[in-house]
């Protein structure tokens, strides 16, 4: 009876756990974001927190284990547990994005070249894979002929970069604004 009682117990709290699960991956948006080559803590947790908030359908990271840290835990605000978060190292970045091509999706890449867009400017398709680049270094040459297109932010400061969260944020901000207006893309 105790066996019973105690399976019973824990079949609903798995029910449970998984009506929570459905419900926060219900009605993502269409984009991946792609932080596997930022490094440090809070950028990737901040990450995680602006990927959940705005539903996207996954964030990838080059090294999992990131998400037991504790400052990565105490800046994300339980984000990881909601929203996807996929292991994707920097060796097997071009396969997995010449793979995401494949299944439809445009890969683009968040920076500054002498053929980058203006984020503002650009029309989003619904399928998108954003791919952020390293702190200081930004995405590397062989990734960015890999891309369908740069996008940048434009500015208006003497400084040339913004942090490769705040980067990041706006433009997912931007890709859900232009879906939630269902302008350009949809």
């Amino acid at each position: 009876l105790d066996v019973e009682y105690e399976d019973s117990l824990l079949f609903s709290l798995i029910d449970k756990k998984g009506r929570e699960l459905a419900k926060a991956y219900e009605g993502r948006q269409d984009l991946i974001v792609v932080a596997s080559l930022v490094e440090r803590i809070p950028n990737l947790a901040g990450l995680a927190r602006t990927c959940e908030v705005f539903k996207a359908s996954a964030l990838t990271v080059a090294d999992k284990k990131i998400l037991e840290d504790r400052q990565f835990k105490l800046i994300s605000v339980t984000a990881e547990q909601w929203v996807p978060i996929l292991e994707v190292k920097e060796g097997a970045l071009i396969r997995y994005l010449e793979r995401m091509k494949d299944e439809g999706y445009a890969v683009l890449g968040l920076e500054q070249t002498a053929n980058s867009v203006a984020v503002n400017n650009y029309s989003f398709p619904s399928r998108v894979v954003l791919v952020l680049g390293r702190e200081k270094d930004g995405i590397p040459v062989n990734l960015i002929q890999t891309l369908d297109a740069c996008l940048e932010i434009p500015q208006l400061g003497m400084i040339r970069s913004l942090n490769v969260h705040v980067s990041g944020a706006i433009a997912v901000w931007e890709y859900t604004k232009q879906h939630l207006q269902g302008g350009p893309g949809l």
